[in-house]
Formats: C-alpha cells, structure tokens, sequence
C-alpha cells in the first residue's frame, strides 16, 4: 500500500491556497470532497460546543462518526484541534 508520507509533504510545501485547491479538485471525485468538507465541518461544530445529537441531525451523519471526531479533539496531540485553535473564528474552545 502506498504510503501517504509523498503527498503529505507535497501538501506542506504548497504556499497558494488555490493551488492546493485545484490539487484536491485533481485529485479527489466530487464525494470525495464533499465527505472531507462535511468532516471538517463536523470538527468545527465539535469544537465549537454544538451538541453531538444537533451536529447529527444538521449534518446529516451518523453519531459514530461524531464520536470519532470528538474522540480526535479529545486527544492532546490532536493536529485538528491546534489547527482549529489557530483560527480567529472559531473563537474559544467550548468542546473541553
């Protein structure tokens, strides 16, 4: 199984967000986006304080997916919650 490591690293020297726009447009089929937005919507409301019955109902996902999601933020090293942090308008965690 290839590894993700290449594309990671890609990832990480691109500096235009379009251009890494246009790369995910390449790259991934139209579900394939829009699971990974409605991913990165449902960390947001996580962390953001909205209930987790809300989220499902809003979003239309299943509470194990939620679950998963809250159990990432939950953890100390979680990359998605330093990410969330450094957004000015998320404002203040209320997930923890």
């Amino acid at each position: 199984m290839p590894d993700i490591r290449e594309l990671s690293e890609i990832l990480a020297g691109m500096t235009v967000a379009e251009d890494i726009e246009k790369l995910l447009y390449e790259l991934l089929t139209d579900n394939e986006r829009k699971d990974l937005i409605l991913r990165w919507e449902l960390m947001k409301k996580l962390y953001q304080g909205v209930p987790q019955r809300s989220i499902a109902s809003e979003l239309g996902i299943s509470l194990c997916k939620i679950t998963r999601g809250s159990k990432i933020l939950k953890s100390s090293d979680s990359v998605t919650g330093r990410l969330l942090e450094s957004m000015p308008e998320m404002g203040e965690n209320k997930f923890k």
